[in-house]
């Protein structure tokens, strides 16, 4: 094989990996359980199942990529944004939510909370997560969550 055809692999490869990068359950796992440590919340587990339903709803998703929820029977946070948007960006907009949640009262203040606390649900144990890239060119991400962790009037830790 030639010397060029191996550099040419090479950079393939390579790009495949920066391609990944940030996607990966352990990056997703990672950027929740981050979170999760701050409030004393045990970290998530990954699911496989978790995972294929949430990547059967990116998928469903790829033509209109409509920030519509699945109403399935998990909990659920969703992102979309132009680009490449990583699953580890969309879970620290999640966590930025934070400071709009009130512990003492319990309630979103200011503005949108409920995804932040859904990272942080003690309740969820498992997670699985997904990301499409929509005829748009967006990129529609999906963490599934079990079980549910934003039930109203129940803290989140």
């Amino acid at each position: 094989m030639k010397f060029s055809n191996l550099v040419l692999i090479f950079i393939v490869f390579s790009m495949c990996n920066i391609s990944l990068a940030q996607n990966s359950p352990k990056d997703y796992l990672d950027a929740h359980n981050k979170a999760r440590a701050e409030v004393g919340v045990p970290p998530l587990k990954w699911n496989k199942t978790l995972e294929a339903y949430a990547q059967k709803y990116a998928d469903s998703k790829i033509k209109t990529c409509e920030m519509e929820h699945s109403y399935g029977p998990y909990g659920e946070n969703l992102a979309e944004g132009y680009g490449e948007l990583l699953g580890t960006d969309a879970v620290k907009m999640w966590v930025s939510e934070k400071p709009f949640y009130d512990v003492k009262s319990n309630k979103c203040v200011k503005d949108e909370c409920l995804h932040y606390t859904q990272v942080v649900a003690r309740k969820s144990t498992h997670l699985g997560c997904a990301r499409s890239k929509c005829d748009n060119g967006w990129i529609f991400v999906i963490c599934s969550y079990d079980p549910v962790g934003n039930i109203v009037g129940q803290r989140p830790f």
